[in-house]
């Protein structure tokens, strides 16, 4: 079929108006514009010359990764909307907890929202998220995550995944999907063709899917099926193999088996598009990765990701040098002029889907003052805190040491590595609502200090101490390799890195990210997971903490990790 005419089906369902205005726009650009319309640059904070520098590229999207002042990201982002002759994509990671734009109603990240098991809630969180992210200008998120929580250690799936069911998965997926798009927001699925069976990270290593294909089309295979049935507009091809689909055509494959599918036409093209039957827009993963920049130079996979499916070229170092790459590929044949109209065709087709040929500047971006009005909002800010309620879990309590009360824990020894920034532009996070919210209520904290690193120092016990609180908040982050429990980096020292408290002191361990502590820590009798760090989580867990409200989150995952000892 002409990629003209694949506009009319789903999920562009383009009529003739639309389609004419794909035909006329595209057909007047030159091959080198044509490529421009390929790359989607990453805006790096607010910086308003980066921001014009990335316009002057002329790139059909941008993906903004905005700083924490409202003003500073709307006028970057505004610049990138002016600029262009052609309606601009404009992108993010509309993920929620860690990766929430920080001017917004700070929303529960997906693993949140799976455990507040509501999907009447979902879909509330899901519309708090659209409407302010489309007041920011945005009208592209990579989202959701379709990936499936089952090695524990992954830094990179955890808490950005809805968790280890795919039923699960594809209820809370569809209701993200649904409301996004009825907003006006395209919506991506990722991470094709699945992660979460490597608890490697594609950031750093081509990572790989290593089920049969029979069992991949009965886990991400029903997840895709089922979200492209829903009308997801793209999907996001990523950094990982999936060696069982190549070796049913070539099994003698060797290297090739292991070819990450953002450069991998049998997984884009084959598997995709003609046996899954997706006819929307392709966008890679972010190209400076180490599972693609680990399987070849850039010079050779720059124009490889176009000519083996991808319609949508993310970001690279340096931006002006990727184009340039593309064009170099499509001069030698490397990519051919075809595959780059059919792509182009496409990445117009989402724009025009998305009506965004019919908006004006101010449609796109309205004025900041209008803009500051839809962010925050009271039903917003509610719809958030009943969220954070709803989500916080009990996973054990043994002894019990809960409710906690002053009369019996008033002395609290805090053992914690703070709150982790996940992403660079983010505002500085912390606990401190907690804890002041702690001694607000009477209870006396101390801390393990920095210097127990290098000096021994005295352990706690019973004579000084009522209450041991662990507080972890590691949000699954890209770079880190695996999250863990370094013992004695959070204890202090040697000695106090092989102690253990639980035993003569009552003892909390609360996570406000990862969900799978209790694999390094199985005896350790409370424990609670709270999926994020928002200020909001941290008074509910202290009012549970009291008894003041019930726990109310189910977990989305086995937080035991498949050990029974962690159970007792």
């Amino acid at each position: 079929m002409d990629a003209l005419d694949s506009l009319k089906l789903a999920p562009f369902h383009l009529d003739g108006e639309a389609l004419a205005w794909v035909k006329s726009t595209r057909d007047k650009l030159s091959i080198e514009d044509k490529v421009r319309q390929l790359y989607c640059p990453m805006g790096i904070y607010d910086d308003l010359e980066n921001a014009r520098a990335l316009a002057a590229l002329k790139p059909g999207g941008i993906f903004r990764l905005t700083g924490p002042d409202v003003e500073a990201a709307w006028q970057a982002t505004r610049i990138a909307v002016e600029s262009s002759e052609i309606p601009m994509l404009v992108a993010g990671d509309l993920e929620g907890g860690a990766y929430c734009l920080p001017y917004n109603t700070v929303a529960l990240n997906q693993i949140g929202v799976a455990a507040c098991n509501d999907p009447a809630l979902s879909e509330s969180i899901a519309t708090v998220i659209a409407e302010e992210a489309l007041a920011m200008g945005y009208n592209w998120s990579f989202t959701p995550v379709l990936d499936i929580n089952v090695k524990f250690r992954s830094a990179i799936v955890g808490t950005r995944s809805y968790g280890s069911n795919v039923e699960t998965i594809i209820r809370e997926a569809a209701i993200h999907i649904k409301t996004l798009q009825s907003h006006g927001i395209a919506t991506t699925a990722k991470h094709w063709p699945g992660e979460g069976y490597d608890d490697r990270d594609q950031h750093l290593v081509t990572t790989v899917n290593p089920l049969s294909y029979e069992d991949w089309e009965a886990s991400f295979g029903r997840i895709y099926r089922t979200m492209i049935n829903s009308g997801v507009m793209s999907v996001m091809s990523a950094h990982i193999a999936l060696p069982s689909w190549v070796k049913q055509r070539y099994p003698n494959a060797g290297r090739e088996a292991f070819r990450p599918g953002s450069v991998n036409k049998l997984l884009n093209v084959d598997l995709l598009r003609d046996e899954l039957k997706f006819n929307g827009l392709v966008v890679s993963d972010a190209t400076p990765m180490g599972g693609l920049s680990s399987w070849a130079e850039k010079e050779e996979y720059a124009p490889d990701v176009i000519q083996n499916g991808c319609d949508m070229y993310l970001f690279g170092h340096p931006n002006a040098l990727d184009i340039s790459l593309i064009l170099k590929g499509l001069r030698s044949g490397r990519l051919t002029e075809a595959r780059v109209e059919e792509a182009v065709t496409r990445v117009l087709g989402l724009k025009a889907a998305l009506g965004l040929h019919k908006k004006s500047t101010t449609d796109m971006l309205a004025p900041l003052e209008r803009v500051r009005e839809k962010l925050r909002t009271p039903k917003s800010l509610a719809v958030a805190a009943r969220a954070v309620k709803q989500s916080i879990t009990l996973v054990k309590d043994i002894k019990p040491t809960l409710p906690l009360s002053v009369e019996k824990h008033r002395r609290i020894l805090i053992i914690s590595e703070g709150v982790t920034r996940v992403t660079p532009s983010a505002q500085s996070r912390s606990l401190e609502t907690l804890e002041n919210e702690l001694r607000r209520r009477g209870f006396e904290l101390r801390y393990v200090e920095p210097a127990m690193l290098m000096t021994p120092a005295p352990l706690p016990t019973s004579d000084d101490t009522d209450l041991v609180l662990y507080l972890l908040a590691q949000e699954s982050e890209y770079t880190v390799g695996n999250i863990d429990i370094d013992w004695k980096k959070l204890h202090g020292g040697i000695l106090q890195g092989m102690t253990r408290y639980w035993n003569h002191i009552p003892t909390v361990m609360i996570s406000f990210g990862h969900m799978y502590y209790l694999y390094d820590a199985p005896f350790c009798p409370t424990y609670i997971n709270a999926y994020t760090w928002l200020p909001d989580v941290q008074l509910a867990v202290v009012r549970k903490l009291m008894g003041e409200e019930p726990f109310e989150g189910v977990s989305p995952v086995d937080a035991f990790c498949g050990q029974e000892a962690a159970h007792y």
